[in-house]
């Protein structure tokens, strides 16, 4: 290009975005200037463009400023925001004041001043000379450092000292060689590069000279200077002791001692800036990674002896960040981080407090370690913290973990927890209780003793005048939880029975509404008329449709089902579910849900519930899919259901001879199926076997002549018949896995397409014989009782307990 062919300057702004700057009370617009060169014809000679920012700061900023003025008048004066961009300007500015007041109280930022700084003044321009400072003798080291970092804690010069790779590597190398030298030296180098890795863009920077691997070098090595200072101290307080003039030694030890604290308060300082840079560029989750190979939760750990508030800060929210990984976790757990931070909740300093209380939060989801904090006393001290607003959320969320223990539940009775929790929850503002207070609550009530203590007075009664008021689900699940205690406390549920039908009574099935059946659920009262309730408030409908299969929520249903058992404990109750043809439903339900544990168990009680009364037992025994249900969950792997089967099957098989037949021949079945389907085994091999020999002749045929074993009068000592000739539907046992389906043999009922079905196999035996292979007849005669065992040719036996004799012709 020719000078004289230039005539004219083109400038083109381009506006980008804007941001808040990291560490003043200003504003950042980011916008692209464009220049070009023109000739004497107006065409482009010669064009560049680079990335700019103007900085707008707001000096005035302060709670009493009116933002939207303030944000009008940023507007009117930069050229460069448009005024549509004046909700984002206020915005902004909203942001910068709330991050002042963070900043202010949180003292997690840096001192302006170094540990020896100077008062000369830095100059860019004499950045080259401050580098040759580098290579001087230590003071000269430091007194360069403090000048290097005067220039990088204005932010205007970061790039142009990014760009510069010479001053940087200087630094690097100078920080690698002489950090055991001087800690003024390492301040000042560590707070150079802590500048850059304030902003994302720099921590290329970081991670190219390896200032993060050498910051962790730093800590480790200051860490054990410190354990030898201290070390040493003890030695010579101990020898001051043993010498002739132990004042002279006194003496020393207290000179010692002065010199030791102020390398302590040094030591601090480069502490807090190493791990304040860590923290920055641990935003990167690789980089996080590479710290924890190097052991950086245990260095965290060791600094939570230290003293300086600011540096525990730093310290604690470093482990607070990384403690959401579990690896992190338990590496805290080993190092028995609990016990360390413990003395942290009874600091001064609120910052320092709140951030403590949140890393407990994170490390409560472990069980381990929520035993550790009951065990090192935390309990008492955190309840004591409740009443604090800013610490408030975070407390009632770590008391709500340690509440999930069952043994700590009883704990909280000796705090002032369950008053604290009661008064926030009855004076809380609008309808809506706070979600953490509210699952507190409701894991408190389900101790007994605390239940007591929350009924104390007019408790339960402003709980519930509450819960109806605002249809509350949690607060009438807490409710819930007192009600299943018995004693005093179930009893003050006497004058709320009616309201709590009126609610289910109305028809809905939101969560209020199942709460509230989960509380008539509860109420096992003996002076309650069950039977009035269910007629003057219509329940009996909403219970058949209730239980109608897929009409209401699983979770409803189950509810309904709940409160049949409560209800089925009174007789006249018991008898109008039976008259209007519950019990039916029952059964259509059972099927349905046969694969729910918690539905089968809650009908199976009912089932018990309705056979312990003389009036509605005939019902039940008459209702033949109830006992062979029972039957075939006798062997259900759920253990609480076969327990309540046995048991209504007991009381069945003592008011029916009939059905206790065929309930004694399943379970002889079932204990020895085993033995009988080897012996059917080998019956088939011997006829196989048979049918191979010359003319089809020689063992084709049953030593038995397919006599059924059970068919044997000797085996029932009542004298009854055998049941092989009758047709009930009996249901099979079955092992691990879902619960069965099966085929009828003499005759089918289907409870459902694709369901559960009975076969009376259960009862009958199919003919087998024993094995040709046996080369000489006996005549064994086997008592059949439970301490019996036989040991033969054939497999071991054990037969369940019967009575009776049984001859077999070997």
């Amino acid at each position: 290009m020719q000078v004289e062919d230039a005539r004219y300057l083109k400038k083109k702004v381009k506006v980008g975005s804007l941001d808040v700057h990291p560490t003043e009370k200003a504003l950042v617009v980011n916008y692209e200037l464009e220049a070009t060169i023109l000739g004497q014809l107006g065409d482009a000679m010669l064009g560049d463009r680079k990335e700019c920012q103007k900085i707008i700061r707001l000096k005035s900023l302060d709670d009493n400023t009116d933002i939207a003025a303030l944000a009008r008048e940023v507007v009117d004066k930069c050229k460069l925001i448009h005024p549509s961009k004046l909700s984002e300007v206020q915005h902004l500015i909203s942001y910068l004041l709330t991050r002042k007041e963070n900043v202010k109280d949180s003292h997690i930022s840096l001192d302006n001043s170094s540990p020896e700084g100077t008062t000369e003044q830095a100059n860019l321009n004499e950045l080259e000379s401050y580098m040759e400072m580098l290579y001087e003798e230590m003071p000269e080291k430091v007194r360069g450092a403090s000048l290097i970092l005067q220039l990088a804690r204005n932010p205007d010069y970061l790039e142009e000292l990014c760009q510069n790779e010479t001053v940087l590597g200087a630094l690097a190398r100078v920080l690698r060689e002489d950090w055991k030298k001087s800690l003024d030296l390492s301040y000042n180098i560590v707070y150079t590069f802590f500048c850059f890795s304030v902003f994302s863009n720099f921590h290329t920077v970081i991670s190219h000279f390896k200032i993060g691997s050498l910051c962790m070098d730093i800590i480790d090595g200051e860490l054990q200077r410190t354990d030898q200072y201290r070390d040493q101290l003890t030695k010579r307080k101990k020898g001051a002791d043993g010498m002739a003039d132990p004042a002279k030694l006194q003496q020393d030890y207290e000179r010692n001692l002065k010199k030791y604290q102020a390398v302590v308060a040094k030591q601090d300082q480069v502490l807090r800036v190493c791990t304040y840079l860590l923290l920055n560029i641990a935003e990167d989750v690789r980089v996080e990674e590479k710290m924890r190979r190097k052991n950086i939760v245990g260095l965290l750990v060791r600094m939570l002896e230290r003293e300086s508030t600011d540096l525990l800060l730093l310290v604690v929210s470093f482990l607070k960040k990384l403690s959401v990984y579990m690896e992190n976790k338990d590496d805290m757990g080993d190092l028995n981080i609990v016990e360390k931070v413990s003395r942290l909740i009874g600091t001064d300093n609120s910052d320092l407090l709140n951030v403590t209380v949140r890393l407990l939060l994170n490390l409560s989801f472990d069980a381990n370690l929520r035993t550790k904090m009951i065990k090192v006393g935390l309990l008492p001290k955190l309840v004591s913290l409740i009443g604090e607003e800013r610490h408030q959320q975070a407390v009632l969320a770590v008391l709500y973990h340690l509440s999930v223990d069952d043994k700590c539940k009883s704990m909280f009775t000796y705090t002032d927890c369950i008053p604290t929790v009661m008064k926030l929850v009855l004076s809380s503002p609008g309808p809506q209780v706070p979600l953490e207070l509210m699952a507190l609550a409701v894991n408190l009530a389900a101790n007994k003793r605390n239940a007591q203590l929350i009924c104390e007075g007019a408790g339960l009664k402003l709980l519930m005048k509450r819960a109806l008021k605002y249809r509350d689900p949690l607060l009438t699940k807490m409710i819930r939880n007192i009600a299943q205690h018995e004693g005093p406390t179930r009893e003050l549920f006497m004058d709320f029975v009616s309201e709590l039908c009126e609610v289910v009574s109305s028809g809905g099935s939101d969560e209020f509404t199942l709460e509230c059946v989960g509380v008539l659920g509860n109420l096992s009262l003996p002076d309650l008329d069950y039977c009035q309730l269910l007629t003057k408030y219509q329940l009996i409908d909403w219970i058949k449709n209730s239980l109608q299969p897929d009409a209401v929520e699983d979770d409803l249903a189950l509810e309904v089902v709940v409160l049949l058992g409560t209800v089925a404990g009174d007789q006249a109750a018991a008898e109008l579910i039976v008259e209007t043809g519950i019990l039916q439903a029952l059964v259509n339900l059972l099927n349905a849900k046969q694969e729910d544990d918690e539905v089968v168990l809650q009908i199976v009680y009912v089932f018990y519930q309705l056979t312990r009364h003389e009036s509605t037992r005939p019902q039940v025994i008459s209702t033949t899919e109830v006992p062979a249900y029972l039957i075939d969950l006798m062997h259900d792997k759920n253990t609480e259901i076969r327990r309540v089967c046995d048991t209504t099957l007991d009381i069945i098989a003592e008011n029916d001879e009939d059905w206790a037949t065929r309930i004694q021949c399943h379970k002889f079945r079932w204990y020895n199926s085993q033995w009988l389907d080897m012996v059917e085994e080998a019956e088939n091999i011997d006829t196989m076997g048979g049918e191979e020999m010359a003319g089809g002749e020689g063992l084709g045929h049953s030593f038995l002549h397919h006599s059924d074993v059970l068919d044997h009068q000797g085996m029932y000592s009542d004298g009854l018949s055998s049941p092989e000739s009758e047709d009930y539907p009996g249901m099979n046992g079955h092992g691990e896995g879902s619960r069965p389906s099966s085929n009828y043999t003499n005759s089918e009922m289907c409870f459902g397409e694709g369901k559960r079905q009975c076969r009376s196999s259960a009862i009958s035996v199919d003919s087998f014989s024993v094995s040709s292979s046996l080369a000489y007849h006996h005549t064994a005669h086997l008592m059949l009782d439970c301490s019996s065992h036989f040991t033969h040719s054939t497999p071991h036996l054990s037969l369940w307990k019967f009575s009776g004799c049984l001859e077999i012709n070997l």
